[in-house]
């Protein structure tokens, strides 16, 4: 049973040793990030298993649902997540910077809904696809990822990796400390590999933080599957290997990760976020469907 647990553990650890590895390795010049799509102050994150059979029935509706909030003026914006492993869970990521706009989001939901009927019902339609759901609220950590949040440009993000790391009880410090630690030696700069961390506030019991790492192509994680624990002595030193491999086995109950596909067709984000990757974002054709459901990370909540 051990073993089983430290297996995830592991695989964070090489996940923390390979960001550091290419960061410091990678020449590439990046184009200067887009401050509109800088990743949220705060994040509503709601994952949703959708009816067996059902997901492209789902992805139609919620393609014309994303349609129409564009056209007209929703009161909140989404990226929507595909998973491409381990789930069939889609997953919302819902964009906000105060707990304020989030509690208007709500309101704001219920309003749109009553002058929309008809998107109402193409919100009803897609709840019926949905057999299981959750949502978390999660604030950033600015002094955790890297680069600097406003360096970080989503629009640009084709695929994400998601990490879900649950600790025990009273560690949130522990977790804390190993970030920093493999994070000490890292160059910082624009060729840097961008990650965000959240501190999950609402939606679970246990001290929950997530990870998000932004990519735009799969090449880029090719070489994550061919590292091996050994180099985690070769490139932090055997010290700080031991130490975070101590906080691994007594602070993490669990890790999950999986990896996403970003879906343009089934998010509603801000013009300014999407200007520049236009192609990407709003030339995407609409799936010919009648109005339904509305995807999302909060949708479940925006509905009244």
């Amino acid at each position: 049973m051990e073993n089983d647990r430290m297996k995830p553990i592991r695989s964070f650890l090489l996940t923390l040793l390979w960001l550091s590895v290419v960061s410091n390795s990678s020449g590439q010049e990046m184009k200067a990030a887009n401050p509109a799509a800088a990743p949220p102050k705060i994040l509503v994150l709601v994952h949703q298993e959708i009816e067996m059979g059902k997901a492209s029935e789902r992805q139609k509706l919620v393609a014309s649902m994303s349609r129409a909030c564009d056209r007209l003026d929703a009161p909140s914006f989404w990226i929507d997540l595909q998973p491409l492993t381990g789930t069939r869970e889609t997953l919302s990521f819902d964009l906000f910077d105060t707990f304020e706009q989030v509690q208007q989001a709500h309101s704001g939901w219920k309003q749109f809904y009553a002058a929309h009927p008809d998107l109402a019902q193409t919100q009803g339609e897609i709840d019926s696809l949905v057999t299981g759901e959750r949502t978390l609220i999660a604030v950033r950590r600015d002094d955790l990822g890297a680069p600097p949040p406003e360096d970080i440009d989503l629009s640009e993000a084709r695929f994400m990796r998601v990490l879900e790391v649950r600790l025990l009880p009273g560690h949130g410090k522990d977790f804390e400390e190993s970030i920093r630690l493999w994070g000490q030696g890292r160059t910082r700069g624009k060729a840097e590999r961008p990650w965000v961390v959240y501190r999950v506030s609402e939606g679970t019991s246990a001290p929950t933080f997530l990870v998000f790492l932004p990519f735009s192509e799969l090449k880029e994680y090719d070489d994550l599957l061919e590292q091996k624990e050994e180099v985690l002595e070769g490139n932090e030193g055997e010290d700080t290997a031991d130490r975070l491999r101590q906080i691994a086995h007594d602070a993490y109950a669990s890790i999950e990760s999986n990896l996403y596909v970003v879906r343009p067709e089934t998010s509603h984000v801000p013009r300014e976020f999407a200007a520049g990757e236009a192609d990407f974002w709003r030339t995407a054709s609409p799936v010919e469907a009648k109005p339904e459901v509305k995807s999302g990370v909060s949708h479940a909540k925006k509905k009244p």
